[in-house]
């Protein structure tokens, strides 16, 4: 049940114990009353008919005469009252009883020979004849002590089962909020404490009530901010890294140039042409370090998330084309095979100067691990034409297309392929499958594939590796197809 409605209900609850406690006590009055009514009814009226043989004497309403015989009849529980035919009060018996010297008319004739049941008291009145003529009136008035102290014990007991049931629901309200509000609310300040100082809690039973709702949202936030810890954790671990690895791969260039730069300038006797191997190999390694510090520098631009790609919109059939050739030469140098095909239609928004450095990431990538005389695939397409004609039986067993919302640009290549405990890794920073053969011959950064996996997905798109050992490798990048609208 939500807090809310249990406390609506508590609160219903106090409200309506005065209500039901006097209700109560009315209905239980009430019903002494009726039970009581006949019986005190007949005894009131038989002792009333037993003074009326006193009261039925004339002379008592003389004004001179002795009232001694009424006075003994009288007591705290019976009043008499007597008046002459004038309406002059000639006896009472007690004043507190509503009693006036002189009552009118109207007041004497009032309610005659009529018994009258109140609450505290019954009342008759009836006139006294002496030869025909009205010498006077009495009005006897008979206490209701009976009832009017049951009354008062009756309400003492409702009266203490109130305060009774009061005290209960207080102190069942109470133990409910301890337990529900009180306890549950530093139990949740006691877990965000932990959380703070860095003692994460298990977590405990939420509930479908509001604290449970706070705990469901305050469990998701920690799991948020150990996400984000995490992130930034391994972002930090793997700058890290990349400094360290840079620094390592930027010394052995560096090293080389220092040398061969003092080879030129101490060694004499150096013909021409080893003057120009050293400056080719000086030039060499200035353009790896060139290469190393741009892909460096781009990493790192794109791992912003603040940083967005400046997006243009292209003719599909024309960009692609553009992007998929002049990798002819670079292949023959090597004596591998080059098949291009672009089946692209439609319009694109992309940013032409990544998508080319994404297509020279892998195409570089595919030609460097291509045995001689192997194959290479670099298509782009954005409907299934021939496809299948195209791709490694493993591919299209593994890869589905999805031509309604995407185009898509495929290199392939074959080689040894790449291990499948590998795939997960490729696309981190600075990660080459073969580390000794990388180093050996300088090819590449280690983050080219990084780089490539951050634009594509800047584009948002995606970039999957699939791979055969003994058959080759392929990267599928899928490209969003303009959204009209």
């Amino acid at each position: 049940m939500k807090i809310k409605t249990w406390l609506l209900i508590s609160y219903f609850v106090v409200m309506i114990l005065p209500l039901l406690s006097a209700y109560f006590l009315f209905a239980w009055v009430g019903s002494y009353h009726n039970e009581q009514k006949v019986e005190e009814y007949a005894n009131v009226y038989t002792e009333i008919q037993s003074l009326k043989d006193v009261l039925i004497d004339p002379a008592l309403y003389d004004p001179t005469s002795s009232k001694e015989e009424i006075e003994k009849l009288t007591s705290s529980e019976l009043s008499i009252s007597l008046y002459n035919s004038d309406g002059l009060n000639v006896y009472s018996s007690n004043v507190n009883f509503d009693n006036v010297q002189q009552a009118t008319s109207k007041r004497l004739y009032e309610n005659l020979y009529e018994l009258q049941q109140g609450l505290r008291s019954f009342k008759y009145k009836e006139p006294v004849f002496e030869d025909g003529n009205i010498v006077g009136f009495f009005d006897i008035e008979i206490a209701r002590e009976e009832l009017i102290s049951t009354i008062i014990k009756r309400g003492w007991i409702v009266i203490g089962l109130f305060v009774t049931t009061f005290i209960l629901i207080y102190a069942a309200i109470a133990i409910t909020v301890n337990r529900r509000l009180n306890k549950r609310l530093y139990g949740l300040m006691d877990e965000m404490s932990a959380f703070a100082s860095g003692n994460a809690r298990a977590e405990t039973e939420t509930g479908k009530d509001e604290i449970g709702e706070l705990k469901q949202h305050f469990y998701a936030m920690r799991k948020q901010i150990n996400a984000a810890r995490e992130e930034i954790d391994r972002e930090q671990k793997e700058k890290e890294y990349m400094v360290a690895t840079i620094s390592h791969d930027l010394k052995t260039p560096l090293t080389s140039i220092k040398a061969y730069a003092e080879s030129l300038n101490a060694t004499e006797g150096l013909s021409f042409k080893d003057r120009e191997i050293y400056q080719n190999i000086i030039i060499d390694k200035s353009d790896f370090m060139k290469q190393m510090l741009d892909d460096l520098i781009t990493h790192s631009l794109l791992q912003s998330r603040e940083y967005e790609l400046e997006l243009v919109t292209v003719d599909g059939e024309e960009f692609f084309d553009m992007i998929i050739s002049d990798y002819e030469a670079l292949c023959d140098k090597k004596n591998i095979q080059l098949f291009a095909c672009n089946i692209v239609h439609g319009e694109y928004e992309v940013n032409p100067k990544q998508m080319m450095r994404v297509a020279d990431n892998l195409m570089m990538n595919a030609i460097r691990h291509t045995p001689e005389s192997g194959k290479i695939w670099i298509i782009t397409l954005s409907e299934a034409n021939n496809l299948e004609n195209r791709l490694f039986e493993f591919v299209k067993n593994a890869y589905t297309f999805d031509f309604t919302q995407y185009a898509y640009l495929v290199v392939q290549n074959e080689g040894e392929g790449i291990p499948a405990e590998k795939l997960d890794f490729l696309f981190d920073p600075l990660y080459q499958v073969d580390q000794a053969r990388s180093k050996k011959d300088s090819h590449g950064t280690g983050l080219g594939l990084s780089i490539t996996k951050q634009i594509i997905e800047k584009h948002g798109g995606e970039v999957e590796a699939l791979s055969k050992e003994n058959i080759g490798a392929c990267f599928i990048c899928s490209i969003p197809k303009r959204n009209e609208e």
